[in-house]
């Protein structure tokens, strides 16, 4: 007993060794690959005599078996090298590493064919029977495949091996060109954690037949009872699902039935154009919350942006932070002349740093540790660079924690804004894009005051004579998974178990992805003619409590059971609902269906930059919060506090 169990630690033991150094590969160097594939040509010309030898058919004998391998090895060594047949990464093999194996054997066959006739023209002697090169070219095709299967089949089985499970039965719904493509893509690939089984069709039923051999389902009077027959028949673990083919609500509604049945939702979106099939999987995910948000994907003119950014020298300040990053993402690919990223998070802006040398090797940029609130050191950075165009992205953006420091959110918002605004003044540059927030329209907290503030003065410096610079401020809600927002809070608070924390079941707020907002912010640069408020067509607002509800179901838990959601009551300075435009303003169209412009209450930069040099001074004396608020709300008449010790000073 103790002799098979030594033996079988000792054989899990070298299968675990093996399969760690078989996952550890990278790839085959190509001359291994090459080697290989002559030699398994080599044990074809032996079957073929092997397999001849004992029949009538007799070989000829002009040259001797050594000699024929030579010649035929030879020929398969130079059309290998021709076709590069052994280029390719052996996992990885795809119909075009086929065809080229065939190309390369087919050559050989038909070069040794024509070689062969022309000896017996010339000497009226053959040097190959036809039907050993026949069975050659057979024998040799069939290892040469069976060989790159099973180095796929096998690196698929120990990678799901060593992750602990097997691909994942999943019934793809929707039959079309794209549905097609992505199943058969996923049965090619032998390392993705994704196995159709079927597809199933709200079609009217047409018969039985099945597409890349997958049969084609058919759903019987609703989604949910068909999916139950089928989960029980197909041993099913979830759906797949092509986000472009379906509505918000469609998508909404398949999670529901499937979250129901216990089933997973796999959510697919669709590139432009598929480079290779290996990067199908990489693009699947369990579907998101983001998925199920009713809005539709906002397009810029990226041309536009690109001609307006070539050749520039650009300043992004906040550029570590979550819009800040982004933007520095996007105008990096526009081939900007030098893009300088400026933050005062060290670790951040660290990783941002490592990213861009990573990603864009050839990108001009430099990483400024500084702060905005400091005039030398911006001055100098100005000074050096003369930039073109300021993205200004840095500021406090916490409500709560802004309220409790209200001294902080006045030196960094708009000090530090004023601060920049004049420098950009000062060295000439041509557009200062100001990035702000719904929270400074009608504002209910101090957060929102300081960049009504900074709006408000910028808004004045534009119409001071001899000022150049173009000031455009960009207005929009809620980032989707940016810092500090509600869906990553929401995804935590349910990793662990809950509860779900809510501040009031009524509460509202508007949303959009960084991607989009960072867009909106570029194409409003562009538009912009000078001492604007573009405002962004935020879409439908969302209830944040439906919100909670939806991320717990896509988590295949259920709310209220499985996980609490509790109103915790509204927190210093919040609102129920966001708006888009202050009392007074209202909005004119553009050119771009999202966004607005927003008529310009005029103010006069002699009175704003007054109550701002009085600010200044009393943020930095000790004590007095509370006339520092009252100085912010005489600033900005339309500051009304809500849930704050500062209400009293209304």
């Amino acid at each position: 007993m103790d002799r098979n169990n030594k033996i079988s630690k000792l054989l899990t033991g070298a299968y675990g060794k093996f399969r760690t150094f078989v996952l550890e590969q990278r790839y085959l160097p190509r001359w291994i690959v090459l080697m290989i594939d002559l030699l398994l040509c080599l044990v074809s010309f032996l079957l073929t005599i092997l397999l001849l030898r004992d029949t009538p058919i007799r070989f000829y004998k002009v040259l001797s078996f050594p000699e024929k391998a030579m010649v035929l090895l030879g020929l398969q060594f130079l059309c290998f090298m021709v076709f590069r047949s052994h280029s390719g990464i052996i996992r990885h093999s795809t119909f075009t590493d086929v065809y080229r194996l065939a190309v390369a054997t087919g050559c050989v066959l038909f070069i040794t064919l024509l070689g062969d006739s022309m000896y017996f023209l010339i000497s009226g002697h053959r040097l190959f029977l036809t039907t050993g090169l026949l069975l050659y070219t057979f024998f040799s095709l069939t290892l040469l495949f069976a060989f790159r299967i099973t180095v796929k089949e096998m690196y698929r089985f120990l990678r799901a091996a060593a992750s602990g499970k097997l691909k994942k039965r999943v019934i793809v719904l929707g039959i079309d060109d794209q549905t097609i493509a992505l199943a058969q893509a996923l049965m090619e690939d032998s390392v993705s954690s994704y196995r159709p089984v079927a597809f199933l069709s709200s079609k009217e039923k047409r018969g039985n037949f099945t597409l890349v051999d997958l049969p084609v389902m058919y759903i019987k009077n609703t989604l949910d009872e068909s999916l139950l027959i089928m989960a029980t028949r197909m041993e099913l673990d979830g759906v797949l699902i092509v986000s472009d083919l379906f509505t918000v609500p469609e998508k909404y509604s398949i999670a529901e039935s499937c979250f129901g049945l216990g089933l997973e939702v796999f959510n697919l979106t669709l590139p432009k154009q598929w480079q290779k099939t290996s990067d199908i999987p990489l693009r699947i995910a369990p579907l998101q919350i983001e998925d199920l948000l009713e809005r539709n994907v906002i397009e810029t003119d990226i041309k536009l942006i690109e001609e307006d950014l070539y050749g520039k020298v650009i300043l992004v300040t906040g550029g570590a932070g979550s819009i800040g990053s982004e933007l520095v993402r996007q105008i990096a690919v526009l081939h900007p002349k030098k893009l300088i990223v400026l933050d005062n998070a060290e670790s951040a802006l660290h990783e941002i740093d490592v990213s861009l040398k990573k990603t864009y090797p050839d990108l001009s940029y430099f990483c400024y540790l500084a702060d905005v609130t400091k005039l030398g050191r911006m001055e100098g950075i100005f000074a050096k660079y003369q930039f073109d165009m300021v993205y200004h992205a840095a500021a406090y953006k916490h409500v709560p924690m802004i309220e409790r420091h209200p001294r902080e959110g006045i030196r960094n918002n708009t000090m530090g804004t004023r601060i920049l605004a004049e420098l950009a003044c000062k060295y000439g540059c041509k557009r200062f894009v100001m990035i702000s927030t719904d929270k400074a329209i009608n504002p209910s907290n101090v957060m929102g005051a300081t960049k009504r503030a900074a709006e408000m003065y910028v808004q004045a410096l534009q119409r001071k004579p001899g000022v150049t610079t173009k000031f455009i401020t960009t207005r929009f809600g809620n980032v989707l998974g940016s810092n500090g927002s509600v869906i990553p809070f929401f995804r935590q608070q349910i990793k662990s178990g809950g509860p779900v924390t809510v501040t009031h079941k009524d509460i509202i707020r508007y949303f959009m992805t960084i991607q989009e907002a960072c867009q909106l912010v570029l194409q409003a640069g562009t538009m912009g003619k000078g001492g604007e408020i573009f405002v962004f067509d935020m879409g439908k607002p969302v209830r944040i409590l439906d919100l909670a509800e939806r991320m717990i179901k896509l988590s295949g838990l259920r709310p209220y059971v499985d996980i609490p959601i509790e109103i915790t009551g509204l927190r210093e300075g919040e609102k129920l609902y966001e708006e888009l435009l202050m009392d007074g303003e209202c909005t004119l169209p553009t050119y771009h269906p999202k966004i607005m412009v927003s008529g310009v209450v005029e103010y006069e930069y002699a009175q704003i930059n007054q109550a701002l040099d009085e600010l200044d001074i009393m943020i930095n004396q000790v004590g007095k919060k509370c006339e520092i608020i009252k100085k912010l709300k005489q600033l900005v008449p339309e500051f009304l506090s809500q849930n704050s010790v500062f209400m009293d000073l209304d």
